[in-house]
């Protein structure tokens, strides 16, 4: 693999890997495209039904404070917590010392279960807190994704790569008698991958 293969690789927003994606379907580089655009598909429309970023990025969160000393991040697991902010009014941000927060659990944990930022009650003293602003870094590196989460990448690219190849896109085959004869629409994902992505769904109340 060359140096710009590399790069692309590695800045592809995908799952998993376009040459491991290749090379377990023997897709040869005529469609290599074709598999790149499946592949970012796949992983967008997987986050959009696990209703979380996946892909590790750079996150920013504000939280309001109003005397609690627990905040829920929204995206996991978190790798690094990059900085921690309190706000006052009308004062510019401070930045707070790392041994005043921690994160439940642990920074670095590869679990798959919803993280939280610990901060010392010691910050309950600063006049004026009105809230801490949280920049951190979360989700799975690319191309080491968990293996049922990669597996439902694969399914879902594959799957898309085989409407496009087949100019059926959207649609399912033939439906005969009950006066349904024709085509119709097809599911947008199936029911495999929803089986493999069902433990990384966020829960909402």
């Amino acid at each position: 693999m060359n140096n710009e293969t590399g790069a692309q690789n590695l800045s592809l927003y995908s799952l998993i890997p376009p040459a491991d994606f290749k090379a377990i379907l023997g897709i040869d580089d005529r469609e290599d495209a074709l598999s790149r655009y499946c592949l970012i598909t796949a992983t967008y429309t997987i986050e959009q039904y696990c209703k979380r970023r996946l892909l590790r990025k750079k996150r920013f969160e504000f939280f309001p404070f109003y005397g609690g000393y627990t905040f829920p991040l929204r995206d996991y697991p978190v790798r690094e917590i990059l900085a921690v902010y309190q706000t006052q009014a009308l004062k510019e941000s401070i930045i707070v010392e790392p041994d005043f927060y921690h994160t439940i659990p642990e920074c670095g944990e590869p679990e798959n279960i919803p993280f939280c930022l610990s901060v010392s009650p010691a910050l309950r003293l600063v006049r004026d807190l009105s809230g801490l602003k949280v920049h951190y870094r979360a989700g799975y590196v690319p191309g080491k994704a968990p293996a049922d989460l990669a597996s439902a990448c694969l399914e879902l690219a594959a799957w898309n790569m085989s409407r496009y190849r087949g100019r059926r896109i959207g649609m399912t085959g033939n439906v005969r008698g009950r006066g349904q004869d024709g085509e119709h629409l097809e599911a947008s994902m199936p029911e495999n991958v929803r089986q493999l992505l069902e433990p990384y769904r966020r829960r909402t109340i």
